[in-house]
């Protein structure tokens, strides 16, 4: 399950503790700067409520907190939990990003160097680099746990080959279905170079109805214009529409999503009846190889719902 902190934190946090009676095993939360509540804030409430699940950032980036920083909070989340912190890392978003802005300053390389260093901080080493934004000199952390997991979300070929090749999971988030063996292939790649065998995680939306089709057009908004383009042209959107919507942004998801087409949500949700999901999930999972499966929830009102159908989902999958 992956929690967007857009309610106050113990209204997400109660989720969370409903999430986690249903049986789901995971919990990620959105680091989306402004727009959101502040993840590690949100996280903390978390773990202090829940017993179980494994708790991470879903994703934070390397642009808006220095990575020593995000070590050292990771560290610190996974010593107040019993051991159940991960690190979600990734390039980071127009949502994100924008309002800062920030731009991606070479987005693969730095996210490379942010792994790395989080990997030698977790095991105690005394760390020196210099990467395109940010650097260290001397850094040390003494209360890390050596193998703290370190996920990667992306969607780009040489990010997802990263991923494949250092990362300890994989998280493909609301990417075009029709393309998600190239993106599992992308990863397996990348892993056949470095001998890494990580774990795949597919997440997206299950929608039964109109309602959840309306809750998850206004976040499909930076999700397509932050998309390859070759996926944009598959499913016909052209640099002027992704310009459209990207302006329209400034005002706000609501009024960016206007000019988000049902035919351009489809292609990345899981739709139809609980049955017809459910057998949609069984088919993608065996035939890509995916491990895990997450359901993000964006709306606070009908997200313990979500989380209901999304559990009989998976029961019956």
């Amino acid at each position: 399950m992956n929690l967007i902190p857009e309610a106050p934190a113990v209204v997400i946090r109660d989720l969370a503790v409903e999430a986690e009676r249903l049986g789901f095993d995971r919990c990620l939360v959105y680091d989306e700067g402004l727009a959101t509540r502040d993840v590690y804030a949100t996280m903390t409430a978390i773990v202090l409520a829940t017993e179980r699940m494994a708790i991470g950032p879903g994703i934070t980036n390397a642009y808006t907190r220095h990575p020593a920083q995000t070590a050292a909070a990771i560290a610190t989340l996974d010593e107040l939990s019993g051991n159940r912190a991960f690190l979600g890392i990734g390039a980071g978003g127009s949502l994100t990003l924008d309002p800062l802005a920030l731009s991606r300053v070479r987005p693969v390389e730095t996210v490379r160097q942010t792994i790395s260093a989080c990997r030698r901080l977790f095991a105690g080493e005394i760390v020196d680099l210099d990467a395109p934004t940010f650097a260290m000199r001397s850094a040390h952390l003494d209360f890390a746990r050596a193998d703290l997991p370190i996920w990667l979300a992306g969607r780009g070929p040489l990010m997802l080959d990263l991923g494949g090749a250092e990362a300890d999971g994989v998280i493909l988030d609301f990417v075009h279905k029709p393309s998600l063996g190239d993106y599992v292939g992308q990863i397996w790649s990348g892993a056949k170079r470095t001998g890494n065998e990580p774990e795949i995680c597919y997440s997206t939306m299950i929608v039964t109805d109109d309602q959840t089709l309306e809750t998850v057009r206004p976040h499909m908004t930076y999700r397509l214009v932050d998309s390859p383009e070759l996926v944009q042209e598959a499913i016909g959107m052209s640099p002027d529409d992704a310009d459209r919507i990207r302006s329209a942004l400034a005002d706000g998801l609501v009024a960016a999503a206007r000019y988000v087409p049902d035919e351009w949500v489809l292609p990345f949700v899981i739709s139809g009846t609980v049955e017809q999901c459910a057998a949609e999930l069984v088919e993608l999972t065996t035939v890509h190889g995916i491990d895990e499966f997450m359901i993000p929830v964006f709306d606070v009102h009908t997200g313990a719902a979500l989380l209901e159908i999304a559990a009989q989902a998976l029961a019956v999958s």
